[in-house]
């Protein structure tokens, strides 16, 4: 028997996001990355007029799909990695208690299980006949100011600080792999513009995009960290430095 390899702390990931959650309660709260995923699946079951009657949300802490669904005419069960108020939490990387669902939505947690092919098949599996699975999370292409500046800040022994992350051939492979039918992959990038890297880290934080590594780097010195501002500042201009985050997006029906 092959054991899935453990990349990801499973306690510093429902760490993360309960965090985040605490954070996204504050005035300002950045969620331009949940906010385009929200709106990307919204757009993309009108275009397939697709019009689910019982349907699967994981995710969502600002509850805004559940509530366009249920608007819609459709029966709405959320589930969420940590659960707070009337959600119950969800393990992704086993069976799910239910199934039939004409649609399922999960939004921006795939990216940090252990067991990416598991987690899918167990959304395939509570799929009902015809229906649809839509999952969006960051890919690969995410962060790559921020690789070259902690990649920099660590010299000559780099160590693991960001994420690995899926690119878009491998997405179309595991959807196969997991028996989706007709699967669609497709990726879009988001370019924002931070005045430093700690307002980066900040805007990260509370979209729980924290690090969540089983095994992550030591702590950055100071002396590190000071580089790794100045790597990042250098990168930029007009006293702004980009960054970009690629959502993957990951489509398919039950046969």
């Amino acid at each position: 028997m092959i054991s899935t390899p453990i990349i990801f702390s499973r306690n510093r990931r429902l760490a993360a996001r309960a965090r985040a959650r605490r954070l996204q309660a504050m005035p300002g709260a950045p969620r331009y990355l949940h906010d385009d995923m929200l709106d990307d699946i919204v757009d993309r079951l009108a275009f397939l007029r697709h019009a689910p009657r019982r349907t699967l949300v994981i995710g969502d802490w600002t509850r805004s799909l559940a509530g366009a669904l249920a608007a819609s005419g459709a029966a709405v069960v959320e589930r969420d990695p940590t659960g707070h108020a009337d959600i119950v939490s969800i393990d992704e990387e086993q069976p799910y208690p239910e199934s039939g669902f004409d649609f399922i939505a999960s939004l921006g947690t795939l990216d940090t299980v252990n067991d990416l092919p598991g987690a899918l098949i167990h959304l395939r599996n509570a799929l009902a006949p015809g229906g649809l699975m839509i999952a969006s999370f960051p890919g690969a292409g995410s962060l790559s100011t921020l690789r070259g500046a902690m990649f920099e800040a660590d010299g000559a022994r780099p160590a693991a600080r960001v994420h690995p992350q899926v690119d878009v051939r491998a997405g179309g492979q595991l959807l196969q792999r997991c028996g989706f039918a007709d699967p669609v992959i497709d990726t879009r990038t988001i370019t924002a513009r931070f005045a430093s890297l700690d307002r980066l880290v900040a805007d990260l934080r509370a979209q729980g995009l924290g690090n969540v590594l089983a095994r992550p780097g030591p702590p950055l010195g100071k002396a590190a960290l000071a580089v790794a501002r100045a790597v990042f500042a250098n990168a930029g201009t007009d006293g702004k430095t980009s960054e970009c985050f690629e959502i993957l997006t990951l489509s398919g029906w039950q046969r």
